[in-house]
């Protein structure tokens, strides 16, 4: 998207705090105990491709404080939601999960959704937002295909059925090949989610929220398919633009 420089809207990606020594290349003595953030460089690559302006956000920031200064913002993926989060015992394939992560970035759904900015939210994201409506997820898939880690990220391993007439067919038509680099999913729907795509075994992999047309949520990592300029990218600068000078 072309969008003259004082038109590009800034938006927000948020990411993961890890201990200095979980790094490698900085496990020196001198740097345990501290903390380091970390944030994928696709999601900035495709925002700046798609014509906004990439910040990323650590967890210094007040969630509601900072949405304020935001146009967009995009919920990124990464570890399992802790499951006390919705009321369940952890699952024996549940992975380590990153609490504090979890607590900061409700937070900042939270703020988004009360200031009604344009919201992507991407498979960890997607599942949050769930939560934070009031929703569940699924702990472990047994079905190994949700997981192709043993796949490149960038392989169309399986297809999503769309919805018609829903946000994500105006996007990606009636189906869309897509990646899969998830063994959690969507399990009870929260309050007025939508859901827009699903594969044929049923798992939730796209869903809008009733009323809330700024925002939309995958489960696939659309940030990865860098053969494209993905569609719900465009869409988020799209509507972020909007906003700006507001």
């Amino acid at each position: 998207m072309k969008l003259a420089p004082e038109a590009r809207p800034l938006i927000g990606l948020s990411g993961r705090r890890w201990p200095a020594e979980w790094i490698p290349l900085f496990d020196y003595t001198a740097l345990h105990g501290e903390e380091v953030d970390v944030h994928l460089s696709e999601y900035p690559k495709v925002i700046e491709r798609a014509g906004g302006l990439p910040v990323q956000l650590t967890r210094n920031t007040d969630p509601v404080a900072v949405v304020r200064r935001l146009d967009g913002l995009v919920m990124t993926g990464g570890a399992d939601p802790d499951p006390e989060l919705y009321g369940e015992e952890p699952h024996p394939q549940l992975g380590q999960v990153e609490r504090g992560r979890d607590d900061w970035e409700l937070a900042l759904i939270r703020a988004a959704l009360d200031a009604r900015i344009p919201m992507l939210c991407v498979c960890r994201g997607a599942q949050l937002l769930n939560i934070a409506l009031g929703g569940t997820l699924v702990q472990h898939l047994d079905a190994p295909e949700h997981a192709r880690w043993d796949h490149p990220r960038i392989d169309r391993c399986h297809t999503v059925r769309v919805a018609p007439g829903s946000r994500a067919e105006e996007l990606y038509g009636p189906e869309t090949p897509t990646n899969s680099l998830h063994h959690q999913a969507v399990g009870r729907i929260g309050d007025g989610v939508v859901v827009t795509g699903t594969t044929d075994d049923g798992v939730v992999e796209a869903f809008e929220v009733d009323g809330r047309p700024e925002v939309f949520a995958v489960q696939w990592h659309p940030e990865m398919l860098s053969d494209q300029t993905d569609p719900a990218f465009l869409w988020l600068v799209r509507e972020s633009a909007a906003r700006v000078g507001r």
